[in-house]
């Protein structure tokens, strides 16, 4: 079987469980293709399966795709961003889903003053406080949410959670419930400039159990592309 036909039916097999999953509670979450590590050609067949949205996780990574991409493709940004390359991404990405402290708003903010526009954002909450993986404590977020409703600059659309890899499904089914109660939670407190429409969580290795719980969206990598391709 070639590539594009695998990825064809990996996608397939990726919307079908998305939607078992969500047992009718909600709508299924929308797919965004974790493309790090993988060359265009790899990327670009996406387009005809209708999935626009890819995430990436290094800003170089970013810039040597992006220009190449066609514009209908909508580039996330997943990963722990450096303030200093803030400034490299701004009209390169429709979504910044790992804003994790304040430091990093602040410069988002800035940054996109300078260059007159708004970045959509996501905050990053740490589930279960892995600090290694970033994210605000859950009992901070209320406080942080707060704190970023004045920054002009950024438009806060919802959050985005992280994981631990672990084969603890209980657990796991726990985070995930809490998860959906937060976002819940700050959607009720209606904070001015503050939007909650999105909950990005969930990955391949549990894209099902966040679906169930309400993922807006999943980030899916090897589940569509298999094992991942590092550079040489």
């Amino acid at each position: 079987m070639d590539f594009a036909t695998a990825l064809a039916q990996r996608v397939s097999d990726v919307q079908h469980s998305l939607e078992e999953a969500t047992e009718g509670r909600y709508p299924a979450p929308r797919i965004i293709a974790v493309t790090k590590t993988h060359p265009l050609e790899k990327i670009l067949p996406l387009a005809s399966l209708g999935l626009w949205d890819i995430g990436e996780n290094r800003v170089q990574e970013i810039r040597d795709k992006q220009p190449a991409l066609p514009p209908s493709f909508r580039v996330h940004m997943i990963g722990r961003l450096q303030t200093n390359k803030v400034k490299y991404i701004m009209k390169k990405v429709c979504l910044i889903q790992s804003v994790d402290r304040m430091e990093l708003a602040e410069m988002i903010h800035r940054q996109a003053c300078l260059q007159e526009t708004v970045m959509p954002v996501l905050v990053q909450v740490s589930p279960a406080g892995e600090a290694q993986k970033g994210g605000i404590a859950p009992e901070a977020l209320e406080g942080f949410l707060r704190a970023l409703s004045g920054m002009s600059g950024l438009h806060v659309r919802g959050l985005m959670a992280v994981m631990p890899h672990t084969d603890d499904t209980d657990l796991l089914d726990t985070l995930f419930f809490q998860m959906r109660c937060r976002f819940e939670q700050m959607r009720d407190l209606a904070i001015n400039g503050i939007d909650m429409e999105e909950l990005s969580m969930g990955m391949s290795e549990d894209y099902r159990l966040a679906a169930r719980h309400g993922a807006t969206m999943v980030r899916v990598g090897s589940a569509l592309f298999g094992p991942r391709e590092y550079p040489m």
